[in-house]
């Protein structure tokens, strides 16, 4: 598997065709399962999925990097994190949501699962994100 390629997937010869799942599918699993764990505040986007979500569009894989490598799925998530939570924990949380999410709906095992915390949101700044995303 080369970096950012489709992901085929050839575990069993059914003879109806293959399966392939885009990296961009394991991004928006891995937001998803992200954001659901109590004491993410957010996931950190770019300047682009933050115009993208301005226009109505909620992107979901906003904040995660999918690496499709030899070794496997290398998966990169980018969060906020709610003042007072302890970080190790919800760090962990997010790990096994993460893996557990993927295996559901993919069958595929991640090979590493890295949290990156970027920033810490205090109750004041939440509600003034909140307030900029009802307008």
């Amino acid at each position: 598997m080369s970096e950012n390629n489709i992901l085929e997937m050839n575990k069993e010869n059914s003879g109806l065709g293959k399966v392939e799942i885009a990296p961009e599918v394991i991004e928006v699993i891995a937001g998803i399962a992200a954001s659901e764990v109590e004491g993410v505040a957010q996931m950190r986007g770019n300047f682009a999925s933050g115009v993208v979500e301005r226009l109505g569009k909620k992107n979901h894989g906003k904040g995660v990097k999918v690496d499709l490598t030899e070794e496997g799925i290398k998966v990169d998530v980018y969060c906020l994190m709610t003042f007072g939570v302890s970080i190790p924990t919800v760090a962990q949380k997010i790990q096994d949501n993460i893996r557990q999410a993927l295996l559901n709906m993919t069958a595929l095992e991640a090979q590493e699962i890295n949290i990156h915390i970027v920033g810490i949101t205090f109750e004041n700044q939440k509600q003034e994100i909140e307030h900029e995303q009802e307008m």
